[in-house]
């Protein structure tokens, strides 16, 4: 491309935004506002699938073992365990220190042990983590084959459950999103489209005078991608702003909530965002002047 060609859009794309004030302001106010909604939203949407892969992620198999497992039995047991590629991680637990938990989690109500006297009837147990959630189940069942395992539980009916409303949460958020990409993408392309409309004489002036396809669109997509730049731009700065204050304030009450920590999560998420709002300029620009060089 020339320079004088470059300069000649440059120039154009320049005097258009400033020529038509309100349109670009319009433009700029929509893409922020849309892309600001949409951002907010996968935010959103991808904090709730974090949180429920760290939930998904801590069911746990309790391996209980049989009272008559020597020492050595339990050696055994545990190699076994650590040869399994399924799970990540493995814990042992005597009976004593599972009396104590129990004691700690009946709280007020723990003096129900004092029946017991001197006797513990809780047997040993190693509680069991695996690396994915789907591989709890068979996990499980090759753990209860092993010679000395007389259980190995991990609430199956819960589990089951939370994995089915994991599951839920995942399809709903990607369909809201895939709904709400696409609103926002027309939204943005309509009022492209206005901007468009409004130069339509100039744009087949341009036509019956020789002009290209290609050199009456080349500074209307940049143009769109100008906007867009601009728009994405304001959205990020505003999605940092409030990502940062919905951490601080989340953290401040809720601190065990698992939250994308916020760098360098959020600069990734700023690029995005503002690729988006010029791509969309671009397509918006794109299909908008389809019509009106058909002259």
């Amino acid at each position: 491309m020339k320079t004088q060609t470059l300069e000649y859009f440059v120039h154009e794309v320049s005097t258009s935004l400033i020529r038509n004030r309100w349109m670009t302001f319009v433009s700029i106010g929509t893409v922020t506002v849309s892309l600001f909604v949409l951002g907010v939203f996968l935010l959103i949407v991808l904090n709730m699938t974090r949180m429920a892969s760290e939930v998904e992620s801590q069911v746990q198999i309790t391996a209980y073992l049989n009272d008559a497992v020597t020492k050595e039995g339990r050696v055994e047991i545990e190699k076994m365990l650590h040869e399994m590629k399924s799970i990540s991680k493995i814990e042992y637990v005597t009976r004593d220190e599972a009396l104590k938990r129990l004691k700690e989690r009946l709280g007020d109500q723990k003096y129900i042990l004092d029946a017991l006297g001197d006797t513990n009837p809780l047997p040993n147990f190693y509680e069991v983590t695996v690396t994915k959630p789907e591989q709890v189940q068979p996990t499980a069942a090759a753990i209860a084959d092993l010679y000395g395992v007389d259980e190995a539980r991990y609430g199956q009916d819960v589990a089951a459950n939370l994995f089915e409303a994991t599951r839920l949460v995942r399809m709903f958020a990607f369909l809201l999103l895939v709904l709400l990409t696409g609103a926002t993408i027309f939204i943005i392309s309509n009022t492209i489209r206005l901007t468009v409309f409004a130069r339509r004489r100039e744009i087949a002036i341009m036509k019956y005078v020789g002009a290209t396809d290609w050199f009456i669109r080349i500074p209307f997509i940049l143009e769109g991608m100008t906007l867009g730049f601009i728009g994405g731009l304001l959205s990020a700065l505003a999605i940092r702003s409030f990502y940062a204050a919905m951490t601080a304030k989340i953290y401040d009450t809720l601190a065990f909530l698992p939250l994308i920590p916020q760098y360098p999560f959020i600069n990734y998420f700023t690029i995005a965002l503002i690729i988006s709002g010029m791509a969309i300029g671009i397509v918006g620009s794109t299909v908008s002047l389809k019509r009106f060089l058909q002259v």
